[in-house]
């Protein structure tokens, strides 16, 4: 039996955070049992200190920096922070839109849990956060090119890295497959397939 969410708390909710925040809040709504704020990218700060601070919401737990990509928009990137409530028993998405130019400013100052979650959507998007003590790659080497979670990153990369033995060094070479990309058809064997599959030829009819 599916479970039964009442929308009206988080909609209630989400109307004070909206109303108290003025111009910062594009809007919000509620999907699957949870709210999601849009917020102005320069307003980042303010919404998570409030969020944090005020009484009727104390989203004191900071569980996640992420992104996503949309490349056809003119800000392609979505930076969305995920908070949680103990007092309130709820979590809360906020999101708002970037680019790979303007930097989104930090919440290492607000929630310093943030720090490592801006440095990895940096790395993997390329999303620049002003105000932040130390933003560089932490996932991918240091000389590493492009950022790979961007829908356009090419699917074998650029270059690869590893130790060669006899230089007794790390080395950078192009990315080479050892095995061609195989292709599937997900066609249901109990179905039938529309090709002989290897070995039948050889059964009787």
């Amino acid at each position: 039996m599916d479970e039964i969410i009442n929308v009206e708390p988080l909609a209630a909710l989400g109307e004070h955070i909206a109303g108290a925040l003025g111009a910062a809040v594009n809007g919000f709504e509620v999907a699957y049992g949870e709210l999601t704020l849009n917020v102005e990218r320069d307003t980042i700060v303010e919404v998570v200190t409030f969020l944090r601070d005020d009484a009727k919401c104390r989203f004191i737990a900071f569980v996640d920096v992420c992104g996503a990509d949309y490349p056809a928009r003119e800000f392609r990137f979505d930076v969305v922070y995920h908070l949680l409530s103990p007092h309130l028993n709820q979590r809360i998405r906020v999101k708002l839109q970037a680019d790979d130019v303007t930097p989104v400013p930090s919440i290492v100052d607000v929630f310093p849990g943030a720090n490592w979650f801006e440095r990895e959507a940096y790395d993997l998007y390329g999303v620049l956060f002003s105000g932040h003590p130390d933003l560089r790659r932490i996932l991918t080497d240091y000389g590493f090119d492009g950022h790979p979670l961007r829908k356009d990153f090419p699917l074998t990369g650029f270059v690869q890295v590893r130790y060669d033995e006899e230089r007794r060094r790390v080395v950078y070479e192009p990315v080479a497959l050892q095995q061609e990309f195989r292709t599937f058809d997900y066609l249901s064997p109990w179905e039938g397939t529309d090709y002989v599959l290897p070995g039948d030829e050889k059964a009787k009819n």
